[in-house]
């Protein structure tokens, strides 16, 4: 796990985690929102430790379930985002008609490794993240839209009855804009 120097977020980032806290109230699902404008607010779209203790800290809410929050849900990450996410379902729907394959081809093509985690136990759980900070390839576990299977998610955008060549001409065009 990415593990960072800092104690705590700095002055700026937990004037913005109060605020957000505070606009949230005690509704039900806030701490849903804290987290997600939290994460978005990151530059890099991630949820530090540190930055988790202080939401408990200041919201109330019992550290183990800020974690167990941030750690269920696949919209969250605690390790540093790629400028552009693709993720790619693993559900079992996605699965019978050729994710693996997908996940494959574009790890492959971005040049990134396997986890040593994957060969373990199977679980086929990918969280990797391109060496220049372009791109990070996920999977999740089920997007709830299994008529459109296999599908994959670029930048919060779903697409469904995705295929190799589209897969890799989506991530092409990305490639061109960033530079």
């Amino acid at each position: 796990m990415h593990t960072n120097l800092r104690e705590m977020p700095d002055a700026a980032e937990r004037a913005f985690i109060d605020q957000v806290i505070a606009n949230q109230g005690t509704r039900p699902g806030a701490l849903l929102g804290i987290l997600e404008a939290v994460q978005d607010h990151q530059p890099r779209k991630y949820l530090p430790m540190e930055t988790l203790g202080y939401i408990a800290a200041k919201s109330g809410y019992p550290p183990a379930q800020v974690f167990s929050v941030a750690t269920f849900y696949a919209l969250f990450s605690l390790e540093p985002q790629g400028d552009n996410t693709v993720s790619i379902c693993r559900g079992t729907a996605c699965h019978t008609r050729g994710s693996r394959d997908l996940l494959e081809s574009l790890r492959l093509e971005l040049g990134l490794r396997q986890n040593e985690e994957e060969h373990g136990d199977g679980a086929d759980k990918v969280a990797l993240t391109t060496a220049d900070q372009k791109f990070t390839l996920r999977t999740v576990a089920c997007f709830g839209q299994c008529a459109l299977a296999p599908v994959v998610e670029i930048n919060h955008n779903i697409m469904g009855h995705v295929n190799e060549h589209t897969l890799q001409r989506q991530v092409r065009a990305l490639e061109r804009e960033s530079k």
